[in-house]
């Protein structure tokens, strides 16, 4: 009897779940100071500090969450990113992460600066707009999109600025920032071709120009 063919890997494994949340894994280096903005109940700041050894510290804006983070053993305040970081000084952080959360911002270039001032490097995930599906489906609806990666109406969603990988890009440049790497993924899969036409989420590390 032959035995069954093995399934195929996937080129990017998922972390907690999320695929971004393996890059960013990545990316991280061991034993440094990372701050995660949006961290919802912490579970990427506890795996980091378990596996990477970090000095871990998050900011959330649900008080629910945020016990939810503490009762994990990680550092988290409760805030709002959008007011700014004032409580932490420039420099403070070796990563400030902030993972499919800016689209969510009411001042996404004064969170990004804010970062910036804050953290060395920063590392942004969002879903990208640009996706074929969502041009599909606002083609052929009239309507505001509803994908997998979108999946609220739109008096429901709790995005506001809906952002392409160009988008990005042009925003980067703008604000002087130095892309040190980027990662377009698609499910478990890096996108290399079209990917502001192909992939589903963008992961970038920046920092501030010299």
């Amino acid at each position: 009897m032959t035995a069954p063919a093995p399934k195929p890997q996937p080129f990017v494994r998922e972390l907690l779940g999320r695929s971004d949340y393996r890059i960013i894994g990545e990316i991280v280096e061991p034993n440094t100071k990372v701050l995660d903005l949006g961290c919802g109940d912490g579970e990427l700041l506890a795996w980091l500090a378990a596996n990477k050894r970090v000095d871990a510290r998050g900011v959330e804006i649900s008080g629910v969450k945020v016990q939810r983070a503490i009762a994990r053993g990680v550092s988290v305040y409760q805030g709002d990113i959008d007011e700014g970081l004032a409580d932490y000084p420039d420099r403070a952080f070796d990563y400030v992460i902030l993972s499919q959360t800016l689209q969510e911002t009411f001042h996404p270039r004064k969170v990004l600066r804010e970062m910036l001032r804050v953290g060395q490097r920063v590392i942004v995930a969002f879903p990208n707009y640009g996706h074929w599906r969502m041009r599909l489906s606002m083609l052929l609806s009239g309507r505001a999109p509803r994908t997998k990666l979108f999946p609220y109406a739109w008096h429901e969603s709790p995005n506001i600025h809906f952002l392409t990988l160009h988008d990005f890009e042009d925003l980067a440049a703008l604000e002087g920032l130095k892309v040190e790497r980027r990662y377009f993924l698609s499910g478990a899969h890096k996108v290399t071709v079209l990917p502001n036409l192909l992939a589903e989420v963008a992961v970038y590390l920046v920092s501030a120009s010299a």
